[in-house]
């Protein structure tokens, strides 16, 4: 995500640099005889402690202005829609309007502070397949993304990792490690003698760049975004799905625009992310279920390996089946015995996969389970 957190911040980051540049402007230069270079150097270094201090202040009021008050949430949101473009397309705001309204009930039921913050959201005009989630919940999805990927579900998983972000204030906490980590620095360069030591206003624009690029918060990012899920009607193998979608579009092993978004050189790549989830769906079902090579097993049985669709490869459709299985198995209907309706198997009430041409027959599937 750095690229997109480098352009989306830089606005973020003027707001936030403007109140510590006041302050930093404000203060006077200590007045210190040449001629005694030792209480020089102390004088000096208190100056530096507190104006430092002074300045991770004004910074940490700036970011709780724009993270927590309605006044700064619409401010960035508004500056990042002039900034972005805006897609008005009717049947696509209508799609994430109810992604949404979906999602925020799902977060609701883990965390009910969502009602307090409402995220702020809108479609970009940009092309490319890019989503960000920033302070105060203001949140954007590029246009490009429908574009790429039609699925709900998928679409659903990506949005419910930028609201982990949200929910867990990864890009505040971000920009406080970086100030503090700024004044750390800074305060060892005034004990060594270095010098003119440059404001912490100076670095503010870059602390931003640090906002929530760590494994760290993406893992829990894709952690609370697999539990939000949960509480929703979306196929909880959705996050495997999308990250074996980004596993075949590098292809050839070279850094895509998407990869680079999804996966920049700090972040956990696609297969670890997508293993992550078919992880958790293992657990989600109580240890009945796996995949691996585009294939699932059921108790250690092989049940199938879905063929290629026009827009879905088998082992994304697989991730699909699995997240059906999961559910199935977490809710009770794994009792019951398998039967077709149609082109489509079931598990008691639970749809587990709809069988197509290049499948095994239907039967065949159906015995095993």
């Amino acid at each position: 995500m750095k690229r997109l957190i480098k352009r989306i911040w830089k606005k973020a980051a003027a707001l936030l640099t403007a109140g510590a540049v006041a302050l930093t402007l404000a203060a006077p230069a200590p007045m210190v005889s040449t001629a005694v270079a030792g209480t020089a150097d102390t004088i000096g270094a208190i100056f530096t402690l507190g104006s430092m201090a002074a300045q991770i202040s004004a910074v940490r009021r700036q970011v709780n202005q724009l993270n927590d008050t309605e006044e700064g949430r619409n401010q960035l949101y508004y500056e990042f829609q002039k900034e972005y473009g805006v897609n008005e397309d009717a049947y696509l705001n209508q799609k994430l309007s109810n992604i949404m309204a979906n999602l925020t009930a799902g977060v609701a039921a883990v965390d009910p502070s969502i009602n307090d913050k409402p995220y702020k959201w809108f479609i970009s005009a940009d092309q490319t397949i890019n989503a960000a989630c920033g302070f105060g919940h203001v949140m954007m999805v590029n246009v490009g993304t429908f574009n790429h990927i039609t699925n709900d579900d998928e679409i659903a998983a990506i949005v419910g990792h930028e609201m982990g972000h949200g929910q867990k204030d990864h890009v505040k906490k971000g920009v406080m490690k970086g100030v503090n980590r700024s004044f750390v620095l800074t305060l060892a360069a005034a004990a060594a003698g270095g010098g003119v030591v440059p404001s912490l206003a100076a670095s503010v624009a870059n602390i931003h760049m640090d906002a929530h690029s760590t494994k760290k918060h993406e893992w829990e990012a894709d952690n609370m975004s697999f539990e939000y899920l949960q509480h929703t009607n979306y196929n909880l193998g959705a996050g495997a799905a999308v990250m074996q979608k980004f596993v075949e579009i590098m292809g050839d092993g070279k850094r895509s625009g998407i990869e680079n978004f999804f996966n920049p050189s700090d972040h956990p790549n696609s297969e670890a992310r997508r293993d992550n989830y078919i992880k958790k769906l293992n657990e989600y079902s109580g240890g009945h279920i796996n995949l691996k090579d585009g294939t699932v097993t059921v108790n250690g049985k092989l049940f199938v390996t879905p063929t290629w669709t026009d827009d879905m490869s088998g082992a994304e459709r697989a991730c699909f089946v699995l997240g059906n299985l999961a559910a199935a198995y977490h809710n009770g209907h794994a009792k019951s015995e398998a039967y077709a309706s149609g082109d489509t198997i079931y598990l008691g009430a639970q749809p587990i996969m709809t069988v197509v041409s290049g499948d095994e027959p239907i039967q065949v599937l159906v015995d095993r389970l």
